[in-house]
C-alpha cells in the first residue's frame, strides 16, 4: 500500500483548521487538526507524522516556543512549516532559526500552503548524491565532536549527544565532506536542498547560524564555520575519519 503522507495542522482558529485540513485531503493527503500545543503534544505521544503545520500566534504556548520544544525531542526531524499573521521578516527569520523548515504568511492561498507542503517533505526526503549514507556509516571527528552519520547523531568530548534537525545535519554534512574549501550560498543551497525556486539566499545564513549554535561557534570569532565576505562560508578545521559508526 501506497504511503500516504500525514500532516498534523496546529492553529488556534477553527475555521482555517476546517478550511487546510479539508483541501489537503481533497488533495491525497491524510489530515488532523489540533487547536494547541497541548493538544499537539497528545496527539503526537501516539501517532508519528510526515509534517506539522504550526501557527505562530496562538494562545498559551506559541508556535515559536512549539517549535523549538519539537526540534529539542523525540520530533526532532519531523518538517514543521510555520503560518505567521504578521509580514514582519523578523517573525520569518526567528521561526527559521528556532528550527522551522519553512513560512507562509497569512493570508494565503490553499494551494500555495500545499505547494510548500510538497517542497518540504521533497527537500527532507532529498539527500544529495554526496550525503548518501552508506551501509555501515561513518564517524567524522572535526575538533571537540563527532558525528555518527548512521545515527545522524552529534556527539561532544564527553559523548553527550545534540540534537540536530534534518537541515542542520545536511548542512554539517556538506560542510564535512567540504573542509577547508569555500562554499558560496549557492553551491550550499544546491547541496543541501536542491536550489528550490521558494527558498531564499538568507535561509543559508539562518541555517548556518543555527548550526553554529549547535557547535557552540562564537559568530564574532568561529572556529569552525568562517564568513568569507562576499564569496559565502568555509568549514575551517580538518575532518578525521574515526571509524565505522555503531
Amino acid at each position: 500500500m501506497d504511503h500516504v503522507d500525514h500532516i498534523l495542522i496546529v492553529d488556534d482558529d477553527r475555521e482555517i483548521r476546517e478550511l487546510v485540513g479539508n483541501y489537503l485531503k481533497k488533495n491525497g493527503l491524510r489530515t488532523t487538526v489540533v487547536a494547541d500545543g497541548r493538544q499537539m503534544r497528545a496527539f503526537l505521544e501516539t501517532t508519528p507524522v510526515d509534517l506539522i503545520v504550526l501557527d505562530i500566534m496562538m494562545p498559551g504556548d506559541d508556535g515559536l516556543l512549539l517549535c523549538r520544544e519539537l526540534r529539542a525531542g523525540k520530533h526532532k526531524a519531523t518538517p514543521v512549516l510555520m503560518l505567521t499573521a504578521r509580514s514582519d521578516e523578523t517573525d520569518r527569520i526567528i521561526g527559521l532559526e528556532m528550527g522551522a523548515d519553512d513560512y507562509l504568511v497569512k493570508p494565503f492561498a490553499a494551494r500555495e500552503l500545499l505547494a510548500r507542503i510538497n517542497s518540504v517533505l521533497r527537500r527532507t526526503r532529498m539527500l544529495p548524491p554526496n550525503l548518501i549514507v552508506t551501509e555501515s556509516g561513518r564517524l567524522l571527528g572535526f575538533g571537540r565532536w563527532k558525528l555518527d552519520t548512521s545515527a545522524r547523531h552529534l556527539l561532544d568530548e564527553n559523548g553527550t549527544l545534540v540534537a540536530l534537525s534534518g537541515a542542520e545535519y545536511r548542512l554539517l554534512r556538506v560542510f564535512l565532506d567540504h573542509p577547508q574549501r569555500v562554499l558560496n550560498r549557492d553551491q550550499l543551497l544546491n547541496l543541501t536542498q536542491g536550489r528550490d525556486a521558494d527558498l531564499f539566499d538568507r535561509s543559508i545564513d539562518l541555517l548556518v547560524s543555527r548550526l553554529r549554535q549547535r557547535l557552540l561557534d562564537d559568530a564574532r570569532e568561529p572556529a569552525y564555520i568562517k564568513t568569507v565576505r562576499s564569496e559565502g562560508y568555509v568549514f575551517s578545521l580538518p575532518v578525521e575519519i574515526l571509524g565505522a559508526a555503531q
